[in-house]
C-alpha cells in the first residue's frame, strides 16, 4: 500500500527552464475617493473642533427638545435616552450628560426622586444671546441669501437646501416668514418650497476670493497675470508636494474659470481644457459659499442639495479631495464637515463674527468638560440654602 503524503500546493506560475523570464503583473494599488480620504494628510486642530462641534449640535438638540416640552425645561434621564437616534447620540444619556456640568444640571426631582436634567443657566444664557446676535445681523443675513441666489443659474433656490445650512448662515429659525416673506423687494416665494431672487445687485456681485487678490497685489506687488485666477493655497502641516505637482499647481492657477456670479452660458467640458474649467468653477462655487457661513464650514452632503441649482455636475467630495490646500474634510462624527482652510489658524476663525464669537463660547463650555465643576456645586449650595431660608 502506497501511502500519499500531502503535497503543498503548486504555485499558479512555478518557474522552470521553459517560464524563467515570465514575469508577474504588477497591480496597480486602488485610486478612488475612499483611499483618498483615507491617505490624506489629517489636520488635528480641525478634527478637534470638528469633534466639539458634534458634541455642541448634540446638545442643543437636547435644549430644543426640552424647551418643547409643556412639563417643564427639564425631563428625566431615563425618558432622554429615546432621544438618542433624534440627536444622533452613540453612547448613554447618563454618561455624556455627567461628563459636561457647565452644559448639563443633573438633579433629583423633589415628589418622584429621579433624576432629571435641564440646561444650565448659563447655556440658557448663551443661547439667548445667540438669538439676539442672530436678530442683529439680519441685514448680513438677506445679503448672504441674496448672494447664494445670484449664484443660482435660475435665480432660484430651494427652501429646504436653505434650511438645512440655516444654522451656518446665521438664520433665525423662522426665516421663511421673517426675511424671505418680509424683504418682498429682494425675494418672492414662487411655492411653498420655492425662492425665487426679485432682481441682481451689482454691488454684490464680487466673490470673497476677489477681494484677497486685489488685497494680495497690492501688498505684495504681485501681477494680475498671477492672481486674476488664483485661489488662496495653505496645505496642513506635514502635507507632501509630490514631484511635479508645483508647476501643476501653477498652471491650474492662471487657468481661467467662470466665476461664481457670471451669469454667461456654462462651459462646455469638451473644449479644450474644458474639464479643469469645468471643476474650478465648481472650486469656486464652494468656495464662495463656504465663505458666506458664519463660521466658514459645512457638511458635505448638504452641498449636494446645490449642486443642480449652481451647475456643479460633479462629485463633490472627490472635487474637495482634490484640493487639501483649499479645503479640509473632516471625517469626525457620522457626517464629513468640509472646512475653508484660509479662514482657520490653529483651529480658530481668524475673522470671528458677532455670531461665531457668542458659538465659540458654548464651545468653551463643552470645552471645559468637568473641570471647575466645584463652582458650580458651591452655587447650587447656595442657592439651595436661598431657598431653605425663604
Amino acid at each position: 500500500m502506497i501511502l500519499l503524503k500531502n503535497t503543498p500546493p503548486r504555485a499558479a506560475f512555478a518557474f522552470g527552464p521553459f517560464n524563467a523570464f515570465t514575469q508577474r503583473r504588477w497591480k496597480k494599488p486602488a485610486d478612488t475617493a475612499q483611499t483618498r480620504l483615507e491617505n490624506r494628510t489629517r489636520d488635528s486642530k480641525l478634527d478637534k473642533l470638528a469633534t466639539q462641534l458634534k458634541k455642541l449640535d448634540v446638545m442643543l438638540k437636547f435644549h430644543d427638545l426640552m424647551s418643547n416640552r409643556k412639563r417643564g425645561p427639564f425631563v428625566s434621564l431615563q425618558f432622554m435616552a429615546r432621544w438618542t437616534e433624534l440627536v444622533g447620540l452613540n453612547v448613554g444619556v447618563g454618561e455624556f450628560v455627567h461628563k459636561y456640568p457647565h452644559v448639563f444640571q443633573v438633579f433629583q426631582h423633589p415628589v418622584r426622586r429621579n433624576l432629571c436634567c435641564r440646561i444650565t443657566q448659563r447655556m440658557r444664557d448663551l443661547i439667548q444671546e445667540e438669538e439676539i446676535a442672530v436678530k442683529e445681523c439680519e441685514y448680513e443675513s438677506v445679503r448672504r441669501v441674496k448672494k447664494l441666489l445670484m449664484m443660482s443659474q435660475t435665480g432660484t433656490l430651494g427652501v429646504h437646501a436653505l434650511r438645512l445650512i440655516r444654522r451656518q448662515l446665521g438664520l433665525p429659525e423662522d426665516f421663511r416668514d421673517s426675511i424671505l416673506a418680509k424683504y418682498t423687494d429682494d425675494f418672492r416665494l414662487v411655492d411653498l418650497e420655492t425662492v425665487e431672487l426679485v432682481e441682481r445687485d451689482a454691488d454684490l456681485g464680487v466673490a470673497e476670493v476677489e477681494k484677497w487678490r486685489e488685497e494680495e497685489c497690492r501688498k505684495k506687488w504681485l501681477s494680475e497675470f498671477e492672481m486674476c485666477f488664483s485661489f488662496p493655497i495653505n496645505f496642513p502641516t506635514g502635507f507632501v508636494i509630490e514631484r511635479g505637482s508645483r508647476d501643476r499647481m501653477k498652471n491650474w492657477q492662471r487657468l481661467p474659470y467662470l466665476k461664481p456670479y457670471e451669469s454667461k452660458d456654462v462651459v462646455r467640458v469638451r473644449t479644450c481644457g474644458g474639464v479643469e474649467r469645468f471643476e474650478k468653477r465648481a472650486v469656486g462655487l464652494i468656495h464662495e459659499l463656504l465663505s458666506l457661513t458664519v463660521e466658514k464650514m459645512v457638511e458635505v452632503e448638504r452641498l449636494a442639495h446645490f449642486r443642480k441649482d449652481f451647475g456643479m455636475l460633479v462629485n463633490v467630495r472627490e472635487l474637495l479631495l482634490k484640493h487639501p490646500g483649499i479645503f479640509y474634510i473632516s471625517t469626525k462624527g457620522s457626517n464629513h464637515t468640509v472646512f475653508l482652510r484660509e479662514a482657520y489658524c490653529k483651529g480658530h476663525l481668524i475673522q470671528p463674527n458677532s455670531i461665531s464669537a457668542v458659538r465659540r463660547k458654548m464651545l468653551d463650555l463643552v470645552v471645559l468638560g468637568c473641570r471647575n465643576s466645584r463652582e458650580l456645586e458651591s452655587k447650587v449650595d447656595g442657592t439651595k440654602a436661598r431657598n431653605s431660608v425663604r
